[in-house]
């Protein structure tokens, strides 16, 4: 039974555990995604690397620009991998990124920039795992929101699983999905943090807004709940002491 995280350290810890069950379970397209808008990807990125241990120099991990693969190199000193970034497009050959022996592959915060270069690096992948860390693949203005944006969901975003997710909606709800378990909108009641309800996909903005409302209207006889300090603002704490 997943439970809302109480530090960001936390989160992180669950998210590995989420992501080793989905891929024991034989999941190969996993994406993690920790919503805070001050999230710097690198740090979260390191602690993130525990999870990839076993495979040594079998791992390749790749960020969206050549500027984060570069700093990266120089501030993981001494890793068995090989860091890259994904390109955008240009004549940087794939098989230099992507080689047999690699075992699986570990994405940093990529971008609708660089999505074609990405389905071509996952389609040299095959049928090898990856692991997406926030992932911002779905601006419309640059996939489009039309025939094109609908191809490259259908043909690559909508195939990915979300073992993993996390994002205070307000200070008083958040949304939480932690493989294997559902989807789950939490909310602060009468002082404590509670789960709302379970949902079989993730919910949109206007989902939680009509589920709120629901709840609201069946409750609103009882009294005010007694708020108690918020756990995101611990989150974000924490956040900015990672990325000072």
């Amino acid at each position: 039974m997943s439970q809302l995280p109480n530090s960001l350290e936390e989160a992180i810890a669950q998210s590995r555990e989420a992501t080793k069950a989905a891929l024991a379970d034989g999941y190969t397209r996993l994406q993690v995604e920790l919503i805070f808008p001050e999230l710097k990807p690198m740090p979260i990125a390191e602690e993130f690397l525990p999870l990839f241990a076993e495979y040594e120099s079998h791992l390749k991990v790749l960020f969206a620009d050549a500027g984060s693969a570069a700093l990266a190199r120089r501030e993981w000193v001494d890793v068995p991998f090989q860091i890259f970034d994904i390109g955008t497009g240009r004549a940087a050959s794939i098989q230099t990124k992507i080689q047999p022996e690699d075992k699986i592959a570990f994405f940093v915060s990529p971008t609708s920039v660089e999505l074609p270069q990405l389905e071509k690096i996952c389609e040299v992948l095959g049928e090898r795992p990856f692991v997406m860390l926030n992932p911002r693949l779905e601006d419309s203005a640059t996939i489009g929101i039309g025939y094109a944006g609908r191809q490259a969901r259908d043909r690559f975003i909508n195939t990915i699983e979300s073992c993993y997710y996390l994002r205070p909606v307000d200070d008083d709800t958040a949304v939480l999905r932690c493989y294997p378990g559902q989807w789950e909108i939490w909310v602060q009641q009468a002082g404590n943090w509670e789960k709302f309800v379970e949902l079989p996909k993730k919910p949109s903005g206007d989902d939680i807004d009509y589920i709120l409302a629901q709840g609201q209207s069946q409750t609103s006889g009882n009294a005010a709940p007694v708020k108690k300090p918020n756990v995101f603002k611990s989150l974000q704490r924490f956040i900015k002491a990672l990325s000072s």
